[in-house]
Formats: C-alpha cells, sequence, structure tokens
C-alpha cells in the first residue's frame, strides 16, 4: 500500500511512433482479388511511381482545398445532393453512359455538352465535397462499376475521389475501396484484347489501393 501511494495518478509511456510504423501489422486486405494475368502485371518501378505521384496529388488538393473551395463553379454546374444516386452517376459519367448511349453529338462545334459526356472532377467541384459525401459517391460509382464496363470517366473519377479520403478511414471506406480493388481485378483477367490503357488504368487503382492505403493508412502521417 505505502508503494502504490508513491506512484503517481497518471503515468504517460514514452512511446517512439517509428518503431511502431515499422511494425505495422493492420493493413487494408483486398483479398479475393483475381492474380494479373502474364503481361498484365505492371513492374515494380511503376508501381513506386504511381504512389509517389498519387501522394503528391493529396499533399496538392489539402494543400490548396480552400482557396479551390472559393472559386466560383460555372453556371452550368450543379452538383446533385448527396443523397441522390442516381443524379451523381449522370453528373459524373454523363447521360451517354448512364442511359448507354453510343451516339455522338450532331453539332461537335457548339462545344463540350457537359451534361451528355458528364463533368470531370474538377478541383472546384470535389474541394466542395465533404467525406460522407465523397465516400457516397465512391460507393455509387462502384456499385455502377459492378455491373457496367469500364469507362476514361467512371476511371478520371475513381482516382480523385480516393485522393479525397482523407485519413484515417473510415470503416466503410475501408470496405468500398477493398471491393473496388476486387472488381477491377476481375475485369483486368475479362480483358482479352490487352487495351494497354485500360490495363494501365485498373493496374493503377488495384496499386493504389494495396501499395498506399494498405501500407501507410495507419502510420498518422499528414496526406
Amino acid at each position: 500500500r505505502i508503494e502504490a501511494a508513491r506512484c503517481p495518478d497518471v503515468v504517460v509511456a514514452q512511446i517512439d511512433p517509428k518503431k511502431l510504423r515499422k511494425k505495422q501489422t493492420v493493413n487494408v486486405s483486398i483479398s479475393g482479388c483475381q492474380p494479373a494475368p502474364e503481361g498484365y502485371s505492371p513492374t515494380l518501378k511503376w508501381q513506386q511511381q504511381q504512389v509517389a505521384n498519387f501522394s503528391a496529388v493529396r499533399q496538392s488538393l489539402n494543400k490548396h482545398r480552400n482557396h479551390w473551395q472559393s472559386q466560383h463553379l460555372d453556371s452550368n454546374v450543379t452538383m446533385p445532393k448527396p443523397e441522390d444516386e442516381e443524379g451523381w452517376k449522370k453528373f459524373c459519367l454523363g447521360e451517354r453512359i448512364y442511359s448507354e448511349i453510343d451516339t455522338q453529338s450532331d453539332d461537335e462545334s457548339l462545344g463540350i455538352d457537359y451534361i451528355k459526356v458528364g463533368f470531370p472532377p474538377l478541383l472546384s467541384i470535389v474541394s466542395r465535397m465533404s467525406q460522407a459525401t465523397v465516400t457516397s459517391v465512391l460507393e455509387y460509382l462502384i456499385s455502377w462499376f459492378g455491373e457496367k464496363k469500364f469507362t476514361p470517366e467512371l476511371g478520371r473519377w475513381l482516382y480523385a475521389l480516393l485522393a479525397c479520403l482523407e485519413k484515417p478511414l473510415l470503416p466503410e471506406a475501408h470496405s468500398l475501396i477493398r471491393q473496388l480493388a476486387r472488381r477491377c481485378s476481375e475485369v483486368r483477367v475479362l480483358e482479352e484484347n490487352k487495351n494497354e490503357e485500360q490495363i494501365s488504368a485498373l493496374n493503377l487503382i488495384i496499386c493504389l489501393v494495396s501499395r498506399y492505403f494498405d501500407q501507410r493508412d495507419l502510420a498518422d502521417e499528414p496526406s
């Protein structure tokens, strides 16, 4: 009792976080991913470069978020409400892809009709999206991708939304990116013509989920 009375009420452990990072065992699991067919797997150097590029994009986005939030949107840009799933699919992918219409515009000289081709993930747009909205739109697009083909418009938005995810990831975000990686691996296996541009896009998403979020999500580093 005398020894216990001499002990301080509060004890703070002196822990070096760098040592914990090296022994990190909690990772994002992407079990269930289909292995890349022969000739479809990217090199380690390519993967490392993509992770570095992605990290730089995230840092730039966070640094300049307030600036882009203050920029005025064009008059034709009306962002859907967070719960409007169909509205976001049309907004991101465009009515052509949403309605599965392959015909081109009769008059391209009039300029780009973003209602038809979808709005790109401009910084002035994604900077206005809360984390709840980012997660919701990511869920909408992954759900779409589960039944539809991969398109450049979809790829651009998936990349942008991943870049907008803040750490530490919420459990639902963990689940979503695992689901996304698995779906990309499935589509990659079914790619018979070896479309290099599409294979690269699919490999990029799988790489970011497995190498960036897997290894660094719990490292408690600024991003």
